[in-house]
């Protein structure tokens, strides 16, 4: 059972990463580390660079997946942020933060996740 639920989070942020593409996001990275912390998944859309949180979650009876990116995350994650945007002075881009849920009752097995896009969620 292990092994099946480290394949969770990859599989949650491919998910993820597909539904943006269909969507016209172009993904220029995942799993963007730093000393801070980690970006799930960078992508362009528009005039935005848009640093995308995701959290997958079997439902939101507990609470919604957002609710997990508490303000100590949204300091990680704006410290990556800017490191990436240092690195990457080409891209020029109005940077974003978004989160992506996605809900797997059944986990892998999910055929028809439940993905929520909230756009400039912080």
């Amino acid at each position: 059972m292990k092994k099946r639920t480290n394949l969770l989070g990859p599989w949650g942020e491919q998910t993820a990463s597909a539904d943006l593409r269909r969507r016209g996001y172009e993904i220029v990275a995942a799993n963007y580390r730093t000393r801070f912390g980690e970006i799930d998944l960078i992508a362009r859309q528009g005039g935005f660079t848009v640093f995308v949180e995701v959290k997958l979650r079997a439902s939101d009876r507990f609470a919604e997946a957002r609710e997990f990116v508490d303000r100590r995350k949204q300091e990680r994650l704006r410290a990556s942020a800017l490191l990436w945007l240092a690195a990457h002075p080409e891209d020029g881009g109005q940077p974003r933060f978004d989160v992506v849920e996605v809900y797997a009752p059944e986990g892998l097995e999910t055929k028809k996740p439940v993905i929520r896009h909230l756009e400039n969620a912080f």
